[in-house]
């Protein structure tokens, strides 16, 4: 799997923006997708995951109630909506693929995008 995130940017404290990964193959919905993010200095840290199906989620505390995370199976692609932004969570964010994982451990996933800039102004 091939993994290519896109839609960072720079926005406002209290804006929002939305993320996409368009992933290649076939074998796209039986992995668990997810959004990682690094702050800048900081190691790399689970944000969202979406199981196969796309009928369960997980969030990170941090971002619960202000970010979703969806996807489509048929489009091959998983979208992260992030609102009300704080300076916070300006990171380089990063989707990420795997079959068998920990929803928040770095490691249990096997296929990564290059990473897309968040930069939230205050």
């Amino acid at each position: 799997v091939q993994l290519q995130a896109s839609g960072g940017g720079l926005v406002q404290a209290g804006g929002s923006l939305r993320l996409s990964c368009a992933a290649s193959g076939r074998t796209f919905s039986r992995y668990v997708m997810a959004w990682f993010r690094q702050p800048p200095g900081k190691e790399r840290e689970f944000v969202a995951a979406i199981n196969w199906g796309g009928g369960s989620t997980y969030y990170a505390d941090s971002v619960k109630g202000r970010f979703t995370i969806s996807r489509d199976n048929a489009e091959n692609t998983v979208v992260l909506v992030m609102n009300t932004l704080k300076p916070d969570d300006t990171a380089v964010y990063y989707c990420a693929a795997g079959e068998y994982v920990l929803w928040y451990r770095v490691s249990d996933y096997s296929y990564w995008g290059q990473g897309t800039l968040v930069t939230v102004s205050s």
